[in-house]
């Protein structure tokens, strides 16, 4: 598998990562049976990707990855869909495990 295909898949990880965080708020605490289903069909959807990707990357530099698209994601998504407040401070530390990312990948 080439690198820049394991980090799509990475990258795809990371989305599916959001949409569960999203499908676990639509679950109204696993009360909801469809939200709560999409939550477990996308968690274990993102795990195979990410396990399938670290066969062809450095398993630290993407897990990390992974998370941090998650992270940033899901404040995103609350704050866009949950209108939960956005703050200089939430943006500021959503900007640093941006660049805490980049520079994991920068210097693998």
């Amino acid at each position: 598998m080439s690198s820049l295909l394991a980090w799509g898949l990475v990258l795809a990880a990371g989305a599916l990562e959001v949409a569960m965080a999203f499908a676990l708020k639509a679950s109204d605490g696993g009360t909801r049976p469809l939200p709560s289903v999409l939550a477990l069909v996308t968690a274990l959807g993102s795990i195979w990707l990410l396990a399938t990707a670290v066969r062809a990357l450095p398993l630290g530099v993407a897990y990390a990855v992974w998370t941090g698209i998650g992270a940033v994601g899901v404040t995103l998504v609350g704050m866009l869909a949950f209108a939960e407040a956005p703050s200089v401070a939430r943006l500021v530390f959503m900007a640093l495990v941006f660049v805490g990312i980049v520079g994991l990948k920068v210097s693998q």
